[in-house]
């Protein structure tokens, strides 16, 4: 059983992201990346991953899809889509978050985090920094959101944050971004490739692969059954 190996069983059976799973379609536009945003709000809870997803959608469901949107919602619309998803143990705080975050975002960047993206110039600490002055976005949410978004941002990649490495040692895969990325683009994605485009006109990029491969070792971080799982089919 090789790295390799592993890696195309893990992508093969759980190569889905996070924002892929809430119906995201992400793209560099400012209504998926802030979808986007949101999302990493939730999954950053100390909540079930499931819930958090479910949460999003319907969120999204209620129309609450850009900040315009989400800040025009009254603070009860949102405690009830966060509800209606199963995110009842934070759901008054992130409701108030999520308002308080949409404004900030329409002042400071006019609703578009691809200013945000300008503004950082392909330094993640800059980056990381300002997706932090978002209320309900600390270091957990910050890295969600790298993690994800060098699907389209490829200064970003490869990103591997915490959670995903210790899905990686869990797996017995390197600890090393680089080698992963590797690994990542060897075994092939696991969904038809799409055609390419510039991250600034709103296509995939060289992120993608690691990206699914970053959100699956994620899942074998917190799911020791997806472990056992590719260990099993490997």
């Amino acid at each position: 059983m090789t790295a390799r190996d592993t890696v195309a069983v893990l992508l093969a059976r759980h190569g889905t992201t996070y924002a892929a799973e809430a119906g995201i379609r992400l793209r560099n536009t400012p209504q998926p990346l802030y979808q986007l945003l949101v999302l990493s709000d939730l999954l950053s809870a100390r909540i079930r991953a499931s819930v958090a997803v479910s949460a999003a959608r319907a969120l999204f469901g209620h129309g609450m899809r850009s900040p315009r949107r989400m800040a025009a919602a009254t603070w009860q619309q949102r405690v009830d889509a966060l509800g209606e998803g199963g995110y009842r143990r934070y759901d008054e705080r992130t409701a108030t978050q999520l308002g308080d975050g949409a404004r900030l975002l329409l002042d400071e960047y006019g609703g578009d985090l691809r200013r945000l993206r300008a503004e950082a110039d392909g330094d993640l600490d800059t980056l990381r920094a300002g997706l932090r002055r978002t209320p309900g976005i600390g270091p957990a949410g910050a890295d969600i959101f790298v993690r994800e978004v060098q699907a389209v941002w490829s200064e970003t990649a490869p990103y591997v944050d915490g959670k995903a490495l210790q899905g990686a040692e869990r797996l017995g895969l390197p600890a090393s971004p680089t080698e992963l990325a590797t690994l990542a683009e060897q075994a092939g994605p696991p969904e038809p490739p799409r055609p390419a485009r510039e991250a600034g006109r709103g296509g995939q990029t060289d992120g993608h692969e690691i990206a699914v491969l970053a959100a699956a070792l994620v899942r074998a971080a917190l799911d020791k059954h997806i472990v056992d799982d590719v260990r099993a089919h490997v």
